[in-house]
């Protein structure tokens, strides 16, 4: 009891705001009376259990549709090959998206379920305020005039139940703070609140319950979404590249004329990109050294017939698509030869059936060797998370 006495006399942010929830839920109770504590403190509860519940059973259910929702996209969601305008580029960067990155998956179809069975839980509030009334019998105000003793008593009883509102209330202030802290170990203001003695005190409590459940995984998770969002910026070229000039088209279906399994149709690919693509140092060192980037379009890079690796891994991917393969284009890191990585851009051709079926290549460094999904491709390609 001296320890907790201490962290107030010494007043800090944190502190204060746990004084506060409790000085105020125990004034709001003595003004309320007995009822009416008893009231908020019954829904408080009822919120608390309900948003518990509503989470799990948002997330278990969000769990087993993912792999059903993606199956159900990837059978029904075709990319027309035609110009998109804003509005369909955003559309169906939003279904592939959903379709191929299990995170934004997950995590839309997490807030879907939640605001539905939190809409069911607020439809049953109503019940549960009239069966509340009844228990309590306060359907009759309070006389205004006598009993003062009853009314002294009620305010007492009222004072009680709103302490206890309030320290639920601090409990679950300091179990965000705690949540924040263990997930964004270097966030903003984190400092701060691991230096306050009551947030250390509570901390004691809370980590053997959910510490070792949340240790780590802020990083984690950051750096996935950080790398997914990545990702679905990207998509942006991909749904721009879904128009195929009639040129392009043509120069696609003519390489590939002979070829008679997909894998035959990539490798011709390859090749023909391999030897008439040049890679433009120019454009790389002007990035480089004076941070001026040139967008480039899949048609500009087949007229000019020079590229960086994100010009040819969408140029690839065009021509690709015009074959009739299912192809990706894949960012990441890729080895410089000289014991380091550094940005770089390759695709993923769909030989054969499910995920298994996806082979790597990059024509881009096709002049220094043969990268038409050669062994060990990801030791020197590592592909964000």
């Amino acid at each position: 009891m001296d320890n907790w006495i201490e962290l107030f006399r010494k007043p800090e942010p944190i502190a204060l705001i746990v004084a506060f929830l409790l000085l105020g839920s125990l004034v709001q109770g003595m003004m309320r009376g007995a009822s009416g504590s008893a009231r908020r403190l019954f829904f408080f509860v009822w919120e608390a259990v309900a948003v518990v519940v509503c989470l799990v059973l948002a997330g278990q259910a969000a769990k087993a549709l993912s792999p059903v929702v993606s199956d159900w996209l990837r059978s029904r969601v075709a990319v027309p090959m035609r110009e998109l305008n804003a509005a369909e580029q955003a559309w169906y960067t939003f279904l592939t998206s959903m379709r191929d990155f299990a995170l934004l998956r997950y995590g839309v179809l997490f807030l879907l379920g939640y605001l539905l069975l939190r809409s069911l839980a607020a439809m049953a509030e109503p019940l549960l305020a009239r069966l509340l009334e009844v228990l309590l019998r306060s359907g009759k105000p309070e006389p205004v005039q006598g009993l003062p003793g009853r009314r002294s008593a009620s305010r007492a009883v009222g004072a009680l139940i709103g302490a206890a509102h309030g320290a639920g209330r601090a409990l679950v202030f300091v179990a965000l703070l705690f949540v924040y802290v263990s997930l964004v170990p270097s966030g903003w203001y984190t400092d701060k609140i691991t230096d306050s003695p009551l947030y250390a005190e509570a901390a004691d409590w809370l980590e053997p319950v959910a510490g070792g459940v949340l240790e780590g995984q802020g990083p984690v998770l950051a750096e996935a979404v950080q790398s997914q969002f990545q990702q679905i910026l990207q998509r942006k070229y991909e749904m721009i590249d879904y128009n195929i000039p009639a040129e392009i088209e043509q120069a696609a279906l003519y390489v590939t004329k002979d070829a008679s399994t997909k894998e035959e149709k990539a490798r011709r690919l390859y090749d023909w990109l391999g030897t008439r693509i040049a890679y433009d140092w120019d454009k790389a060192n002007n990035y480089v050294q004076n941070g001026v980037w040139k967008e480039q379009t899949p048609p500009e890079t087949f007229d000019t017939r020079k590229g960086v690796c994100i010009d040819i891994a969408r140029l690839y991917a065009v021509m690709a698509r015009a074959a009739g393969l299912e192809v990706k284009v894949v960012t990441g890191m890729g080895a410089d030869g000289r014991g380091g990585y550094g940005p770089h851009a390759w695709n993923e051709v769909q030989i054969g059936n499910g995920d298994g079926g996806w082979i790597p290549l990059d024509a881009t460094w096709a002049s220094s060797g043969d990268w038409f999904n050669p062994p060990r491709f990801e030791e020197t390609h590592i592909r964000e998370a």
